[in-house]
């Protein structure tokens, strides 16, 4: 879908955004990380489908500036992989955040997506997605508490 001539709000949005992941580039260098302006155009138009996807709203520069803080350290991330990973992260982590039923902050899911990620999922996308996050999710819809997941191990 293209968001580039998107009016009024969106627009602004979406170039508040792009200007957040610009900024990150500080933050990302030391790790061999960056993405170029066709790559912020993608991660910022897929933020905005997600969200329409899933019926949520955000203010301000939403999850993906803290998506990419929390990764961005990862041995799993390189330069070859960093707009996939972010792409999927991204997504994943809107789609459990419905799952959850907003049970989970913003931080703790994102806590625990990086946690299995670089641990036990080996930068693995579909074990996060598909074992780890959606046993989460179903701890989370019966009030499952998230600090609890170190204590329940293979579990996750």
């Amino acid at each position: 879908m293209e968001h580039e001539f998107a009016p009024g709000t969106l627009a602004v949005q979406m170039r508040s955004a792009a200007q957040e992941l610009r900024a990150l580039e500080e933050v990302t260098a030391p790790y061999g990380l960056s993405l170029s302006e066709e790559q912020i155009r993608n991660l910022v138009e897929r933020r905005f489908d997600a969200l329409r996807e899933t019926g949520r709203v955000e203010f301000g520069g939403g999850v993906l500036g803290k998506l990419v803080r929390a990764f961005c350290d990862s041995p799993y991330l390189t330069r070859e992989n960093y707009e996939e990973t972010l792409l999927e992260l991204q997504d994943s982590f809107y789609y459990f955040k419905n799952e959850s039923m907003d049970r989970l902050t913003d931080d703790e899911l994102i806590e625990f997506m990086k946690r299995v990620f670089s641990g036990r999922a080996q930068g693995s996308l579909d074990y996060l997605a598909g074992t780890s996050l959606e046993e989460l999710c179903r701890y989370a819809r019966e009030g499952f508490d998230p600090r609890d997941a170190g204590r329940l191990g293979d579990r996750f």
